[in-house]
């Protein structure tokens, strides 16, 4: 099944710019260096003198190949981010956080995975570092994969924000109250269970319109967060990236398209 070069570039773009934003907005917080990373330099005996001195270069590190992917995007960088985004994210349960932490950051590491998916691997070790573009071809069995994988990152990023919602996380709390709400936890729990149903619905059938709506809500619950707002929203790039070529993938999905290329593209 072949889809239409002008949305296969569509979702190349969109995933190539979500894993560029985990990079950059993750890389951020090590240039700032965010207090509660010591937290995970702990998981390995790292004291604060030292995390603090290690975040900027990081930091430093992850904006670069953020930029990379922006100019000059090689297969290198979103096969970095598939284990760097698990190994963070990894650290949060790891130091003491709830797995949902861990859950509900599936954006890091499966919007750089459908992004491998959608362009291919390579079978030699300089083919990984050459110039990554979208595919001219895609079989359906291809497509089916690619959207595997989003519906598996979307349910995920979805439930664990939910989970998180239900068990009262205190910086969402401290989202709710400064919107507005005077009973944060009771805010905090109904939007978990709407969050909750929305994974479950995005899993059994994943509705166009409403794959919109939900990317609409990500995008402006990562806005309430009272610090480091631009740079909370950046980060996220990889939840709103998903979602997106979900709704692209399925969208295309419900056309007759033709049987043209059955075979992944390798280089």
């Amino acid at each position: 099944m072949m889809l239409n070069i002008n949305t296969q570039q569509k979702i190349y773009f969109v995933l190539r710019l979500a894993v560029a934003m985990c990079f950059i907005g993750h890389g951020a917080f090590g240039i700032i260096t965010k207090p509660v990373w010591c937290n995970y330099f702990a998981v390995f005996g790292i004291g604060k003198t030292l995390a603090y001195g290690l975040m900027p270069w990081i930091g430093a590190v992850d904006i670069a190949l953020g930029i990379a992917m922006l100019i000059y995007p090689v297969r290198a960088v979103p096969l970095w981010l598939i284990f760097w985004g698990l190994f963070t994210a990894a650290l949060r349960p790891l130091s003491g956080e709830p797995i949902a932490e861990l859950i509900e950051r599936a954006g890091n590491f499966g919007a750089p995975l459908a992004l491998l998916l959608l362009c291919g691997g390579s079978a030699t070790f300089k083919g990984w570092f050459r110039l990554m573009e979208a595919p001219r071809a895609l079989s359906l069995q291809q497509l089916n994969k690619i959207k595997l994988c989003l519906k598996a990152v979307v349910f995920l990023l979805l439930a664990g924000h939910g989970w998180l919602n239900c068990i009262a996380k205190p910086g969402l709390l401290n989202q709710y109250h400064a919107i507005g709400f005077n009973n944060t936890i009771s805010a905090a729990f109904w939007v978990g269970i709407a969050e909750i149903g929305a994974s479950f619905i995005i899993w059994i059938d994943s509705l166009s319109p409403l794959l919109l709506l939900f990317l609409v809500w990500k995008i402006l619950s990562e806005l309430f967060y009272p610090h480091y707002e631009l740079f909370e929203f950046v980060e996220r790039g990889g939840s709103y990236g998903a979602i997106m070529a979900l709704w692209l993938v399925m969208h295309k999905l419900k056309l007759p398209l033709p049987v043209l290329n059955r075979k992944p593209a390798f280089n």
